[in-house]
């Protein structure tokens, strides 16, 4: 039996063409709390920037994926920041190169060298444009993600360079980094543990690369119909679009509500 669900924000309970959730998946999501299913949330975006969830209260949230977990709305359960030392390797890699880069704290997220990527990263998420921080102030922060606008290439050689971060990608423009080990398969165990829920009971939704860990951690891993092919390959079933009851079909179909 499930008793645990895990939502992805963006491409998955949001869609990306009206940045709203679909009212089948709301309505879904309802239906499953009435029957005492737990309901998560499970993002790479921030609390500071989680604005598009309407009025569904979820029962905790993973956050900066899996970097920052918390119950209800506040009551903080698990947290990781970046290595001071792979912070400042990345601080000077942005400054040698001049490359847009956004750091995230506990409560607030800034940008450096913001240019018309860091506005399409804006756009995509449906947020304020990102107040601009100064690249040497960074290494006093305590830091748990950092989203650099580099290619997958570079994203591979800066890896090599950071022997305590992983990252994962969901846009071409740029991936988030977090402390290895803090992947949203880190934050489905710290939930799970929580609320006394068993990993065999639980069930997850997503679209991204950083969705990966994710969907091959929980029991039942569902890939969106509009996920790239490397997240379907994982999945152990791809449902519809998010803009086509994807949520719904795939509850209907493992006959969770």
């Amino acid at each position: 039996m499930i008793k645990a669900l895990f939502f992805d924000i963006d491409g998955t309970l949001v869609s990306f063409k009206t940045h709203s959730i679909p009212q089948s998946t709301i309505e879904s999501i309802i239906k499953a709390k009435e029957k005492g299913i737990k309901v998560f949330i499970s993002t790479g975006r921030s609390k500071a920037i989680i604005n598009n969830l309407g009025k569904l209260e979820f029962d905790g949230y993973i956050t900066m994926n899996g970097a920052y977990c918390f119950a209800g709305t506040d009551e903080i359960i698990y947290k990781s920041s970046i290595p001071a030392g792979d912070v400042e390797t990345i601080v000077n890699l942005v400054k040698k190169k001049s490359i847009s880069c956004i750091f995230v704290q506990e409560k607030k997220m800034g940008i450096c060298n913001p240019g018309w990527m860091s506005d399409e990263f804006s756009t995509t998420l449906n947020i304020p444009t990102l107040p601009e921080i100064k690249i040497d102030d960074v290494p006093n922060m305590e830091i748990f993600q950092i989203s650099p606008f580099i290619t997958p290439a570079q994203e591979k050689e800066w890896l090599t360079l950071l022997p305590h971060c992983e990252s994962g990608r969901w846009n071409p423009s740029f991936t988030d980094i977090v402390a290895k080990g803090n992947g949203k398969n880190r934050g489905i165990d710290e939930i799970i543990k929580h609320f006394d829920i068993a990993l065999e009971e639980t069930m997850a939704f997503g679209d991204g690369g950083n969705d990966i860990s994710m969907l091959k951690h929980a029991a039942i891993g569902v890939a969106m119909g509009n996920a790239k092919e490397n997240v379907k390959q994982v999945a152990d079933y791809v449902t519809d679009t998010v803009d086509n009851d994807g949520i719904l079909k795939a509850l209907e179909h493992f006959e969770v509500i």
